[in-house]
This record gives C-alpha cells, sequence and structure tokens, in this order.
C-alpha cells in the first residue's frame, strides 16, 4: 500500500470515530439543572467576575463540588460504516449576573479638617456630610460614655473603647449635640466634654452605607467575601436582598443561651457570627446589614420592641421601591417584614409578622 493511501485511510478513520461520538452525545441528551446551594437560583446562572475581594475558602469548596457534580464525560462508539461531514453544534450559551457585585466597602475616616476637644478625647466632625463622626478617646478611665443627640431629640448612648470609632448621624441635617462623660462610681459620670454641630449631610444613605460600631467591618472581613459569593448570581438588588436574606434563615441558629446571658454594651462582631452561624438577633441584624451595604445596598439596623419584646431587625432601599422597612418577601401586594431572627426560629414567620407590632426606638 502506497504511503499517500495509507494516511488516507488512517484520516478517514479518526473522522468516522469523531463523528460517531458527537452522534452519541447528542442522542443521549443527558443535562442536569436544579437549584443552587441556597435552593433559589437556578445552577445554569453563573458567577460573575470578583476582582477586588475574593470568596471564603467554604465557598470555593463550594463551588468546586458544584463544578464536580455537573462535569459529564462522554464515552465514544463503534466507528458507522459511512463517513458524513458532521453538522456544526450551535455555541453553549451561559446566563451570567448582570448586577455588578464588586463589593464598596466605606469605612470612616478622620480627616483632622475639623475636629473638636481636649486632652483625653476628640471628636472628628471632618465627614458630617457622609452622615457620620468620629470620636477617640484616650484618657486612662475603664468607663466612658458618648450620647449623640440629633435633631429629632432621640439621644444615643455608647461605649467607648479607645481609638476611633465611628458613629452614624441618623436624624439628618440640623442640629446636634455631642457629650463625653467619665465614670465615677454606681451609676454617676461626669462630663468630660460637650460640643455643638450643625450638621448638613450631603449623602442621605451615608449613616446606612458606612461601617460603624454597630455595623462594624473593613475590606478584609469574610463577611464582605459572602456578600460577593451570595449577590454574584443576583440581577437587580432586590435579587442580592433574597439570597442574603436566605442565606442568614437558613444557616443560622438562634443561641438563646446568649441571649439569656449577653452582657450591657455588647457587640456584635460579624465575621465571629458568620463563622459559628449562630447567634441572637443583634447578631442576624449586623450580619445581613454588613452584606447589603457593602452591596451598595443602605441598610439600616434598627433596635426597638416586637410586642414586648426588645429585638433588632433591618430594613433596605431600594430603588424604585424607596425605604422598605422591613420585609421577607413581596407577594405582588404588599412587603413582609424582613425580619430574620424570626424567619429563622418561627415556623411560620408570615402569621407571627401579622400578630406583632414593631416600634423602632433606634436606627443605627
Amino acid at each position: 500500500m502506497k504511503p499517500r493511501n495509507r494516511d488516507f485511510l488512517i484520516l478517514l478513520l479518526i473522522l468516522t470515530v469523531v463523528y460517531s461520538s458527537l452522534c452519541s452525545c447528542n442522542r443521549s441528551g443527558n443535562t442536569q439543572s436544579g437549584t443552587d446551594e441556597w435552593g433559589s437560583v437556578p445552577a445554569e446562572s453563573s458567577s460573575s467576575q470578583r476582582d477586588t475581594v475574593s470568596p471564603s475558602k467554604e465557598s470555593q469548596s463550594t463551588s468546586e463540588a458544584q463544578t464536580s457534580d455537573l462535569t459529564q464525560t462522554s464515552e465514544s462508539t463503534q466507528p458507522s460504516e459511512e463517513v458524513q461531514t458532521p453538522e456544526e453544534s450551535e455555541p453553549e450559551t451561559t446566563t451570567t449576573a448582570t448586577r455588578d457585585n464588586t463589593p464598596v466597602v466605606l469605612v470612616g475616616s478622620a480627616d483632622g479638617t475639623i475636629t473638636y476637644g481636649n486632652e483625653s478625647v476628640i471628636i472628628d466632625a471632618s465627614n458630617t456630610s457622609e452622615g457620620y463622626i468620629m470620636v477617640s478617646y484616650t484618657g486612662s478611665n475603664p468607663k466612658v460614655k458618648l450620647q449623640i443627640t440629633g435633631t429629632n431629640g432621640t439621644t444615643y448612648t455608647y461605649n467607648l473603647h479607645g481609638g476611633y470609632e465611628t458613629f452614624p448621624l441618623t436624624s439628618g441635617s440640623g442640629a446636634y449635640s455631642v457629650a463625653i462623660f467619665e465614670h465615677i462610681e454606681g451609676t454617676s459620670y461626669s462630663t468630660l466634654f460637650s460640643q455643638s454641630l450643625e450638621v448638613s449631610i450631603d449623602n442621605e444613605f451615608g449613616p446606612y452605607l458606612y461601617a460603624n460600631q454597630y455595623v462594624n467591618f473593613n475590606t478584609s472581613s469574610q463577611t464582605v467575601s459572602k456578600a460577593v459569593e451570595l449577590a454574584s448570581t443576583a440581577d437587580n438588588d432586590l435579587e442580592v436582598i433574597e439570597n442574603v436574606y436566605n442565606y442568614i434563615i437558613t444557616n443560622f441558629k438562634y443561641d438563646y443561651d446568649k441571649a439569656a446571658s449577653v452582657p450591657s454594651g455588647y457587640l456584635p462582631i460579624v465575621d465571629d457570627v458568620l463563622s459559628a452561624k449562630t447567634g441572637i438577633c443583634f447578631d442576624y441584624s449586623a450580619v445581613m446589614a454588613t452584606m447589603l451595604r457593602t452591596q451598595r445596598i443602605p441598610t439600616r439596623l434598627e433596635v426597638g420592641y416586637v410586642g414586648d419584646l426588645y429585638h433588632a431587625w433591618i430594613s433596605t432601599y431600594v430603588e424604585g421601591h424607596g425605604w422598605i422597612n422591613g420585609i421577607i418577601e413581596f407577594d405582588g401586594k404588599e412587603w413582609k417584614l424582613m425580619d430574620p431572627t424570626t424567619a429563622s426560629t418561627s415556623s411560620s414567620p408570615k402569621e407571627y409578622l401579622t400578630k406583632k407590632t414593631y416600634l423602632t426606638k433606634y436606627v443605627y
């Protein structure tokens, strides 16, 4: 046999095997579909790029497991007797979320352009237009309190821990009074410093986008990375809220022991709560507020009463809808209260919420 003829026959055999494999794959029609880890987003939706913050190890391992489950291999069949030119297969199309889920982590700064204070405390009012002040206590008293009274007359009381801390101006533009007190004995405190401020807030959403003492995060927070993962399949803000909310109520458990023994002045550490996946209402709300704020969704952490129970929950701002004062879902007619603690502990959160009145006292 001449070399040219032998080469031609080898090429013919290769084409036959390739074409038979393609036909076998098309005839089998095997596909896999379903829901993602949270049960609300189709598996075929692929994640958008996450260049700024990498997902947590947990999210990476989950992604690898899903990829493994969806991987298929086709076995080749025996070559057919006739050689035919295979038809060009249509390119596969993938659905990618259209919303940019790159996190925006807004952390307060003490710029030093407008300051008040004395040798023991500094009030930095350089960024009141963004809706916050920063206060630093450098004295030696172990018990120091800050009080901020805004235009609506509500007084917020905080503990100071030393170094700069961020505090939101949630009463809007207008006159504020800021006072710092040092402990004397028992329940007695003396005034260390006080200052009146005239505030003009340009960024109305600033108090609900920046990190503060109650909703405390930074660029290295794993809670921020988790939010990127949860937002990766969302096409709009409402879908981000839904993904985050479903994650919290599905994976977190209420810590009744902690609720019974939580000390006065307790502040959530959001990454610790995320890792433990357990906590009290304050923890739930701080984690969810962190996730949504860093996805550019203004979110209030609200504290008040549900009936006679002291409680914390969140409200969000959605473009085109305005402030949604707490939701579980939109049924086409109305929003239901977004209370992740109640939803994760109650067998019928909708029924529970219709029987309770939420009274907000403080907003952070």
